[in-house]
């Protein structure tokens, strides 16, 4: 991978692809292989600060820049990213491990994201008050938020922060990114992306390191006018009180306990089809990943036998190799999660259809499972799983369905299989959730907000609400007019 012309070792602060200022490095791993990939500088609250200075410098003349401007930057840093789509997915799927189709894809969601927000930029008007006075005009205006911390997952590193460094640059403000530890190579290949590309020096900082660290700054420094994470729900509430006393504005895309409900109505192939995607992708560690099956009665038995044999036709592997649709789980510690919720529920009473334990190829790779006879009382029904295991409840009736599904802290993503058009509208006006997928499991896109409610955030990202989240409104009042 050295010869990979995105893989960079080094933070970036203006113009300067830099070490830490103790020279301290933080080891990267392929989680397929346990094999170091390479490191990165393990920095801290002073280069952190330092970063937030120069992205406020130069937002002194980027907020300045015009919209026709600002589109072309996104639309060059979407034609650059398409052009290096396999690169920029080998590196992916090295650090992160998934399959290479579905790094693919990520690199590809990415791109449209900017290609989406280079529209936007020349559409983040403001709007004409209607005066009660002939002598009186007044104005809307929108205005850039100002210097952007954000702060990215493992899962998804490179299009999680396409959802951020698009509707940033969009709107004419500038960026200090903190990538996960896990997986900062993606990130830091946003920097060369963005220097390719023309976007002025100062406008995309990227920090690596310390997580306390450089998180306590970009929620403490009032230069930093707004706070976007995607991460899990603790960390969200940690991060939120912090930037309370700066008052900053926020965006939070945190953790979620999807359910996936199937009527006795639902076209049962289609339902397995959704299941597969919205259980197993990246190995179930996703956000909006199925952490419950609710099952009617009806056809309970006939979609737990399908989804077993689906399930045990996975194929496992790493990344890189030809076919595979699951690749390991991030580290060890991941893996122990899962096999203790496992533990637990089975010590309730579940049953393993299918799975169950680590697979035979070592490492960190899991099972696909499936699991029968669940109940609310076990972990597994309340906390997120991350992995490849599939849970399954059963219920009688519709209301019983909705007071599953909203029996919960969390309010993300959830889904519904049913063929009556009726019920599609009735549930979907009762879950408790900020995006529902009626007949489909795979419900992202870039014209489309995704955000959750309750414990999952506050805000969203992408569609055309994406960019008002770095955008302050201002209103204006002109007097005097009829002098």
């Amino acid at each position: 991978m050295s010869t990979n012309p995105f893989l960079r070792q080094h933070i970036l602060i203006g113009s300067e692809w830099c070490d830490a200022d103790n020279r301290a490095q933080l080891e990267v791993t392929n989680p397929a292989s346990g094999e170091v990939i390479g490191t990165v500088p393990d920095a801290g609250a002073e280069e952190t600060r330092r970063a937030i200075h120069t992205a406020h410098e130069t937002f002194q003349t980027y907020r300045h820049s015009g919209a026709e401007e600002r589109a072309a930057l996104l639309r060059r840093m979407h034609a650059l990213m398409l052009e290096h789509r396999e690169e920029l997915a080998q590196l992916l799927t090295l650090e992160q491990g998934k399959p290479l189709a579905e790094a693919r894809g990520e690199i590809t969601i990415g791109a449209n994201y900017l290609l989406w927000f280079a529209e936007e930029a020349r559409r983040a008007g403001g709007e004409v008050i209607a005066s009660n006075s002939p002598a009186r005009r007044s104005f809307a205006m929108r205005s850039p938020v100002g210097v952007v911390g954000a702060i990215t997952p493992w899962n998804f590193p490179s299009s999680m922060l396409a959802r951020k460094i698009g509707p940033a640059i969009a709107a004419g403000c500038t960026a200090v990114i903190k990538p996960a530890e896990k997986t900062p190579y993606s990130a830091l290949a946003w920097g060369v992306i963005a220097e390719q590309a023309g976007v002025p020096a100062g406008v995309i900082n990227i920090v690596t390191g310390q997580p306390q660290a450089i998180g306590k700054e970009l929620t403490s420094n009032p230069l930093v006018r707004k706070l976007t994470f995607t991460g899990s729900t603790a960390v969200g509430k940690t991060l939120l009180a912090q930037c309370a006393d700066t008052v900053k504005k926020v965006s939070m895309e945190l953790g979620g306990n999807a359910p996936f409900i199937v009527f006795d109505d639902a076209d049962l192939d289609r339902a397995i089809e959704g299941a597969m995607i919205a259980k197993y992708r990246n190995s179930g560690q996703t956000c909006v990943c199925t952490n419950r099956f609710l099952v009617q009665a009806g056809i309970h038995d006939a979609f737990v036998d399908k989804l077993v044999t689906a399930s045990k036709a996975l194929k496992v592997g790493a990344g890189t190799e030809d076919q595979v649709e699951q690749g390991p789980l991030i580290d060890e510690a991941a893996v122990n999660k899962v096999e203790s919720l496992l533990d637990d529920a089975r010590t309730q009473g579940a049953s393993i259809a299918t799975g169950g334990a680590r697979h035979e190829r070592g490492g960190t790779w899991f099972e696909p499972t499936v699991v029968t006879g669940a109940k609310a009382s076990m972990r597994i029904a309340s906390e997120e799983i991350f992995g490849p295991v599939a849970v399954v409840y059963r219920f009688e009736d519709e209301a019983e369905a909705v007071d599953l599904a909203n029996a919960t802290e969390y309010g993300l993503a959830c889904y519904v299989y049913t063929k009556d058009v009726s019920r599609a509208f009735r549930i979907t006006d009762a879950l408790e959730y900020g995006m529902v997928g009626i007949n489909e499991g795979l419900i992202t896109a870039v014209e489309a907000p995704f955000g959750g409610v309750k414990h999952s955030g506050v805000g969203v990202e992408g569609g055309r609400l994406g960019i008002e989240e770095y955008l302050d409104v201002k209103y204006a009042c002109f007097g005097g007019l009829d002098t």
